[in-house]
């Protein structure tokens, strides 16, 4: 039997990210998610994969984003949770806020006409304790918010200088605890329960550098041949150590600086559409040569299936 790795989608828009940014423009909710789903969804059927995508509460409330759920659903997508306004601080959310986050959220992608979420990612590489505890609370099957990268401080650094003031985040893509977490899955330990998984975002074995599609498009600004290169040695190293690969997408890896208005800011907007889009079918397509391809949860389950037996105490996350 092939290993297995699984694609995911975080299915953040135009506003989130301008909110993040400290760009005000946000507050008109500014849209993307017409241009980005159905060429999304043509990669994927392209490359016949069934994926999981991450839904931000606030646009599936909104009938631009239960219409892309609508459809991602109906092609047979799993479909998550990615909290409801899709802010980077959520440790510094009360438990009860974060209960709404999670539920509103809940709510709407069972409107839009999704089975009820049994996976959560948070913005921001952003999970805590108390998440921890309500997801198992709810009856969630797996959370897949780590970042295991020492890029994350890193990366923080430069955030906490582009957004307004206030809007600064100590723990945003992930606190220093994450520069040594493990990179393939793991069961969280939540009290005496052991049900929780944790499915990280892949980072290069051994070198723990960031291999998602939206750090690829960055490399493919600055040579398209550089960019299949590191990737074909990041699924090399994946398949030398046996991790299976967990691969995060993003609606800009098929977008360009001209659809999306004042992100000129994000890694690979400088790229034209079309050839982003091409990367991303390569990508999509190594993986497949190489892995048996899947969704998250999917992949949860089959490694739940093999019998998962590294855990990590959810107190770990402070810090």
């Amino acid at each position: 039997m092939r290993p297995t790795a699984s694609v995911s989608l975080d299915l953040d828009n135009l506003w989130a990210y301008l909110k993040t940014h400290g760009d005000q423009d946000w507050t008109r909710y500014p849209s993307f998610l017409p241009s980005a789903v159905p060429r999304l969804l043509e990669v994927f059927g392209e490359q016949r994969l069934t994926t999981t995508v991450f839904a931000v509460g606030a646009d599936v409330e909104r009938e631009d984003g239960a219409k892309a759920v609508a459809a991602i659903s109906a092609a047979g997508h799993e479909v998550a949770n990615h909290s409801w306004g899709h802010e980077p601080w959520l440790h510094r959310y009360s438990p009860a806020e974060l209960e709404s986050e999670l539920v509103r959220t809940e709510d709407a992608i069972v409107a839009a006409g999704a089975p009820r979420p049994i996976g959560f990612r948070g913005p921001g590489y952003s999970v805590t304790p108390d998440l921890l505890a309500l997801l198992v609370e709810r009856g969630y099957s797996y959370d897949a918010s780590t970042w295991p990268t020492w890029i994350g401080p890193l990366a923080r650094a430069y955030h906490n200088r582009s957004v307004a003031e206030g809007a600064e985040s100590d723990e945003l893509f992930g606190g220093f605890s994450r520069v040594r977490a493990p990179v393939g899955a793991y069961r969280w330990r939540v009290g005496a329960s052991t049900s929780l998984v944790e499915l990280p975002v892949t980072t290069m074995p051994l070198l723990r550098t960031p291999i998602h599609a939206s750090y690829l498009q960055q490399l493919n600004q600055v040579s398209p041949r550089l960019a299949r290169g590191y990737f074909r040695t990041a699924l090399r190293l994946c398949r030398a150590r046996g991790v299976g690969p967990s691969l995060l997408l993003h609606p800009t890896d098929v977008l360009d600086a001209t659809e999306a208005p004042g992100m000129e800011f994000f890694p690979g907007m400088a790229v034209p559409s079309a050839r982003k889009t091409e990367l991303l079918g390569w990508v999509l397509g190594e993986l497949r040569r190489h892995f048996d391809l899947v969704g998250t949860g999917e992949h949860v389950a089959r490694v739940r299936a093999g019998g998962l037996r590294r855990e990590r105490d959810a107190l770990e996350t402070r810090g």
